[in-house]
Protein backbone atom coordinates (compact mmCIF):
# COMPACT_ATOMS: atom_id res chain seq x y z
CA UNK A 1 0.00 0.00 0.00
CA UNK A 2 1.67 3.05 -1.21
CA UNK A 3 2.21 6.36 1.28
CA UNK A 4 -0.13 9.17 0.30
CA UNK A 5 -0.83 12.29 2.20
CA UNK A 6 -3.64 11.94 2.48
CA UNK A 7 -4.04 8.09 2.90
CA UNK A 8 -5.63 5.89 -0.08
CA UNK A 9 -9.22 6.55 1.09
CA UNK A 10 -9.53 10.60 0.38
CA UNK A 11 -9.31 11.38 3.89
CA UNK A 12 -7.17 14.13 5.12
CA UNK A 13 -5.81 11.85 7.55
CA UNK A 14 -3.67 14.66 9.19
CA UNK A 15 -6.49 16.82 9.94
CA UNK A 16 -8.72 14.09 11.13
CA UNK A 17 -8.29 12.03 14.69
CA UNK A 18 -8.41 8.16 14.07
CA UNK A 19 -9.78 6.16 16.53
CA UNK A 20 -8.87 2.85 16.39
CA UNK A 21 -8.92 -0.13 18.88
CA UNK A 22 -8.02 -3.82 20.09
CA UNK A 23 -10.96 -6.61 21.11
CA UNK A 24 -9.84 -9.26 23.04
CA UNK A 25 -9.55 -11.18 26.49
CA UNK A 26 -6.84 -10.29 28.26
CA UNK A 27 -5.43 -7.66 26.53
CA UNK A 28 -4.34 -4.97 29.46
CA UNK A 29 -0.63 -5.42 28.81
CA UNK A 30 -0.80 -5.16 24.87
CA UNK A 31 1.67 -3.34 23.48
CA UNK A 32 -0.39 -2.53 19.77
CA UNK A 33 -2.00 0.64 21.40
CA UNK A 34 1.65 2.20 22.13
CA UNK A 35 3.02 0.98 19.01
CA UNK A 36 0.23 2.53 16.75
CA UNK A 37 0.11 5.77 17.93
CA UNK A 38 3.72 6.19 17.97
CA UNK A 39 4.30 5.55 14.35
CA UNK A 40 0.97 7.77 13.72
CA UNK A 41 2.84 10.48 15.82
CA UNK A 42 5.60 10.33 13.33
CA UNK A 43 3.61 10.40 10.30
CA UNK A 44 2.48 13.28 11.33
CA UNK A 45 -1.23 11.96 12.17
CA UNK A 46 -3.44 11.88 14.93
CA UNK A 47 -4.57 8.48 16.43
CA UNK A 48 -5.97 7.21 19.71
CA UNK A 49 -5.91 3.33 20.05
CA UNK A 50 -8.38 2.20 23.01
CA UNK A 51 -8.54 -1.22 24.18
CA UNK A 52 -11.55 -3.39 24.82
CA UNK A 53 -11.17 -6.02 26.72
CA UNK A 54 -13.55 -9.00 26.87
CA UNK A 55 -12.29 -10.18 30.49
CA UNK A 56 -13.76 -6.43 31.79
CA UNK A 57 -17.26 -7.81 30.70
CA UNK A 58 -19.13 -10.20 31.34
CA UNK A 59 -20.68 -12.26 27.65
CA UNK A 60 -16.97 -12.66 26.10
CA UNK A 61 -17.48 -13.00 22.68
CA UNK A 62 -21.37 -12.56 23.27
CA UNK A 63 -20.59 -8.72 23.26
CA UNK A 64 -18.92 -9.03 19.57
CA UNK A 65 -22.17 -8.04 17.75
CA UNK A 66 -22.69 -5.19 20.38
CA UNK A 67 -19.32 -3.69 20.33
CA UNK A 68 -19.05 -3.65 16.16
CA UNK A 69 -22.50 -1.99 16.29
CA UNK A 70 -20.85 0.98 18.69
CA UNK A 71 -17.84 1.17 16.69
CA UNK A 72 -19.50 2.23 13.78
CA UNK A 73 -22.05 4.59 15.59
CA UNK A 74 -18.94 6.15 17.24
CA UNK A 75 -16.87 6.39 14.18
CA UNK A 76 -13.85 4.13 14.24
CA UNK A 77 -11.34 3.46 11.91
CA UNK A 78 -10.73 0.37 12.43
CA UNK A 79 -10.34 -2.81 15.27
CA UNK A 80 -7.76 -4.96 15.51
CA UNK A 81 -9.12 -8.32 16.60
CA UNK A 82 -7.22 -11.10 18.91
CA UNK A 83 -8.43 -13.88 21.05
CA UNK A 84 -10.87 -14.95 21.31
CA UNK A 85 -12.71 -14.06 18.54
CA UNK A 86 -10.54 -13.90 15.19
CA UNK A 87 -13.13 -16.28 14.12
CA UNK A 88 -16.08 -15.38 15.57
CA UNK A 89 -15.93 -12.09 14.80
CA UNK A 90 -15.99 -13.70 10.45
CA UNK A 91 -19.93 -13.85 9.79
CA UNK A 92 -21.03 -10.60 11.69
CA UNK A 93 -18.56 -8.45 9.17
CA UNK A 94 -20.36 -6.99 5.66
CA UNK A 95 -17.02 -8.31 3.48
CA UNK A 96 -13.47 -10.25 3.76
CA UNK A 97 -10.49 -9.34 1.90
CA UNK A 98 -9.64 -12.46 -0.05
CA UNK A 99 -6.72 -13.50 2.25
CA UNK A 100 -8.90 -13.40 5.12
CA UNK A 101 -11.55 -15.99 3.43
CA UNK A 102 -8.90 -17.76 2.80
CA UNK A 103 -7.93 -18.11 6.46
CA UNK A 104 -10.62 -18.39 8.06
CA UNK A 105 -9.69 -15.51 10.31
CA UNK A 106 -9.89 -12.04 10.95
CA UNK A 107 -7.11 -9.94 12.91
CA UNK A 108 -8.11 -6.34 11.52
CA UNK A 109 -11.59 -5.04 10.36
CA UNK A 110 -11.55 -1.56 8.39
CA UNK A 111 -14.24 0.72 8.88
CA UNK A 112 -15.30 2.41 5.49
CA UNK A 113 -18.31 4.22 4.59
CA UNK A 114 -19.61 2.36 7.23
CA UNK A 115 -18.92 -0.88 6.24
CA UNK A 116 -16.86 -3.49 7.99
CA UNK A 117 -14.21 -5.10 6.21
CA UNK A 118 -12.39 -8.19 7.52
CA UNK A 119 -8.34 -8.24 6.52
CA UNK A 120 -5.83 -11.06 8.31
CA UNK A 121 -1.93 -9.48 8.82
CA UNK A 122 -1.24 -12.34 11.32
CA UNK A 123 0.03 -14.57 8.05
CA UNK A 124 2.06 -11.95 6.16
CA UNK A 125 3.09 -10.41 9.84
CA UNK A 126 4.26 -14.16 11.17
CA UNK A 127 6.29 -14.30 7.51
CA UNK A 128 8.05 -11.12 8.28
CA UNK A 129 9.54 -11.44 11.24
CA UNK A 130 10.19 -15.47 10.94
CA UNK A 131 12.15 -14.51 7.02
CA UNK A 132 14.00 -11.66 9.13
CA UNK A 133 15.09 -14.28 12.22
CA UNK A 134 16.19 -17.33 10.15
CA UNK A 135 15.91 -17.07 6.64
CA UNK A 136 17.38 -20.44 5.90
CA UNK A 137 14.89 -22.24 7.91
CA UNK A 138 14.80 -25.94 7.21
CA UNK A 139 10.91 -26.28 6.20
CA UNK A 140 11.29 -29.96 5.21
CA UNK A 141 9.04 -30.66 7.95
CA UNK A 142 7.02 -27.95 10.17
CA UNK A 143 4.52 -29.00 13.33
CA UNK A 144 2.43 -25.60 13.82
CA UNK A 145 0.99 -26.43 17.26
CA UNK A 146 -2.96 -24.83 16.96
CA UNK A 147 -5.79 -24.51 14.46
CA UNK A 148 -7.30 -21.45 15.78
CA UNK A 149 -7.65 -17.73 14.38
CA UNK A 150 -3.44 -17.28 14.67
CA UNK A 151 -2.64 -21.06 13.37
CA UNK A 152 -4.97 -21.17 10.92
CA UNK A 153 -3.48 -18.09 9.20
CA UNK A 154 0.18 -19.10 9.90
CA UNK A 155 -0.59 -22.35 7.96
CA UNK A 156 -0.97 -20.53 5.43
CA UNK A 157 2.10 -18.42 5.49
CA UNK A 158 4.42 -21.21 6.31
CA UNK A 159 2.64 -23.45 2.97
CA UNK A 160 3.55 -20.47 0.77
CA UNK A 161 7.28 -19.89 2.20
CA UNK A 162 7.31 -23.72 1.04
CA UNK A 163 7.10 -25.88 3.62
CA UNK A 164 7.09 -29.44 1.98
CA UNK A 165 5.21 -30.96 5.13
CA UNK A 166 2.98 -29.34 7.46
CA UNK A 167 1.62 -31.70 10.65
CA UNK A 168 -1.12 -29.77 12.62
CA UNK A 169 -1.82 -30.08 15.67
CA UNK A 170 -4.33 -29.39 17.99
CA UNK A 171 -6.44 -30.84 21.30
CA UNK A 172 -9.63 -29.90 18.89
CA UNK A 173 -8.91 -32.39 16.16
CA UNK A 174 -12.06 -31.83 14.05
CA UNK A 175 -11.00 -28.21 13.94
CA UNK A 176 -7.62 -29.78 13.04
CA UNK A 177 -9.15 -31.82 10.88
CA UNK A 178 -11.15 -29.16 9.24
CA UNK A 179 -8.18 -27.05 8.68
CA UNK A 180 -6.15 -29.39 7.05
CA UNK A 181 -8.60 -30.18 4.57
CA UNK A 182 -8.96 -26.94 3.40
CA UNK A 183 -5.08 -26.15 3.16
CA UNK A 184 -4.64 -29.51 1.18
CA UNK A 185 -7.34 -27.94 -1.21
CA UNK A 186 -5.37 -25.14 -1.72
CA UNK A 187 -2.10 -26.25 -1.59
CA UNK A 188 -1.89 -29.71 -2.58
CA UNK A 189 -1.46 -32.45 -0.54
CA UNK A 190 0.66 -31.48 2.39
CA UNK A 191 -0.80 -31.06 5.56
CA UNK A 192 -1.78 -33.27 7.77
CA UNK A 193 -4.00 -33.31 11.40
CA UNK A 194 -3.13 -34.54 15.02
CA UNK A 195 -4.15 -34.31 18.29
CA UNK A 196 -1.38 -35.27 20.28
CA UNK A 197 2.80 -33.42 19.22
CA UNK A 198 3.94 -36.12 20.93
CA UNK A 199 2.61 -38.78 17.76
CA UNK A 200 4.37 -36.21 15.37
CA UNK A 201 7.55 -34.24 16.76
CA UNK A 202 9.68 -36.91 15.46
CA UNK A 203 11.26 -35.63 11.84
CA UNK A 204 10.25 -32.02 12.42
CA UNK A 205 12.44 -29.76 11.26
CA UNK A 206 10.84 -27.02 12.90
CA UNK A 207 8.38 -26.16 15.28
CA UNK A 208 5.64 -23.76 15.59
CA UNK A 209 3.25 -22.27 18.50
CA UNK A 210 0.25 -20.76 17.64
CA UNK A 211 -1.66 -21.13 21.29
CA UNK A 212 -2.37 -18.68 24.23
CA UNK A 213 -0.09 -21.12 26.28
CA UNK A 214 2.50 -19.67 27.96
CA UNK A 215 1.27 -15.79 28.05
CA UNK A 216 1.22 -14.55 31.13
CA UNK A 217 -2.20 -15.71 32.39
CA UNK A 218 -1.93 -19.29 30.87
CA UNK A 219 1.71 -20.40 31.89
CA UNK A 220 2.92 -23.20 31.03
CA UNK A 221 4.68 -24.88 28.12
CA UNK A 222 2.32 -26.38 25.22
CA UNK A 223 4.23 -29.54 25.23
CA UNK A 224 6.95 -31.50 26.74
CA UNK A 225 9.84 -29.78 27.07
CA UNK A 226 11.80 -33.58 26.59
CA UNK A 227 9.83 -33.62 22.76
CA UNK A 228 12.35 -30.65 21.61
CA UNK A 229 15.55 -31.42 20.24
CA UNK A 230 18.60 -29.39 19.00
CA UNK A 231 17.97 -30.19 14.95
CA UNK A 232 15.00 -28.23 15.16
CA UNK A 233 14.04 -24.13 15.44
CA UNK A 234 11.20 -23.27 16.85
CA UNK A 235 8.73 -19.65 16.62
CA UNK A 236 6.60 -18.91 19.02
CA UNK A 237 3.66 -16.18 19.25
CA UNK A 238 3.35 -15.15 22.93
CA UNK A 239 5.41 -12.35 23.60
CA UNK A 240 4.34 -11.39 26.76
CA UNK A 241 6.36 -12.91 28.10
CA UNK A 242 8.74 -12.29 25.64
CA UNK A 243 11.27 -15.66 27.00
CA UNK A 244 8.10 -18.08 27.52
CA UNK A 245 8.91 -21.19 28.58
CA UNK A 246 9.20 -23.01 25.59
CA UNK A 247 11.42 -20.64 24.10
CA UNK A 248 14.03 -21.11 27.52
CA UNK A 249 13.44 -25.24 27.04
CA UNK A 250 14.22 -24.60 23.30
CA UNK A 251 17.25 -22.39 23.73
CA UNK A 252 19.02 -24.37 26.62
CA UNK A 253 19.35 -27.20 23.71
CA UNK A 254 20.45 -24.29 21.06
CA UNK A 255 17.78 -24.63 18.53
CA UNK A 256 17.21 -21.81 16.44
CA UNK A 257 13.97 -19.97 17.66
CA UNK A 258 12.28 -16.85 17.01
CA UNK A 259 10.38 -14.81 19.39
CA UNK A 260 6.66 -13.57 19.32
CA UNK A 261 7.81 -10.01 19.09
CA UNK A 262 8.73 -10.32 15.39
CA UNK A 263 5.19 -11.37 14.49
CA UNK A 264 3.68 -8.71 16.67
CA UNK A 265 5.59 -6.16 14.73
CA UNK A 266 4.67 -7.81 11.74
CA UNK A 267 1.30 -7.80 12.01
CA UNK A 268 0.63 -4.26 13.95
CA UNK A 269 2.81 -2.95 10.77
CA UNK A 270 0.22 -4.29 8.37
CA UNK A 271 -2.64 -3.09 10.56
CA UNK A 272 -1.53 0.46 10.65
CA UNK A 273 -1.37 0.87 6.55
CA UNK A 274 -4.96 -0.77 6.65
CA UNK A 275 -5.80 1.87 9.24
CA UNK A 276 -4.51 4.91 7.29
CA UNK A 277 -3.24 3.67 3.95
CA UNK A 278 -0.23 4.99 5.06
CA UNK A 279 2.77 3.06 4.34
CA UNK A 280 4.11 2.04 8.25
CA UNK A 281 8.19 2.17 8.70
CA UNK A 282 8.74 -1.05 9.71
CA UNK A 283 12.61 -0.71 11.17
CA UNK A 284 11.36 2.40 13.56
CA UNK A 285 8.29 0.05 14.44
CA UNK A 286 10.34 -2.79 15.72
CA UNK A 287 12.52 -0.96 16.98
CA UNK A 288 9.77 1.60 19.72
CA UNK A 289 8.22 -2.15 20.32
CA UNK A 290 12.11 -3.14 21.84
CA UNK A 291 12.14 -0.14 23.62
CA UNK A 292 8.25 -0.38 25.27
CA UNK A 293 9.20 -4.05 26.45
CA UNK A 294 12.75 -3.08 27.94
CA UNK A 295 10.70 -0.62 29.88
CA UNK A 296 7.95 -3.32 31.13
Amino acid sequence: MAAAAGGVYGVNMAATKLLVGLIGSGIQLSLTPAMQEEEARHQGLRLHYQLIDLDQTPGSVQQLPALLASARIMGFAGLNITYPCKQAVMPLLDELSPEAEAMGAVNTVVLRDGRLVGHNTDGSGWAWGFHRALPKADLGCVVLLGAGGAGSAISHAVLSLGAVQLRLVDTDLARARALAAALNARFGDRVVAYGDAAQVIEGATGLIHATPTGMDKLPGMPILARLLRASMWVSEIVYFPIRTELLEAARALGCPTVDGGAMAVGQAVGAFELFTGIKADAARVEQHFKRLLAGR
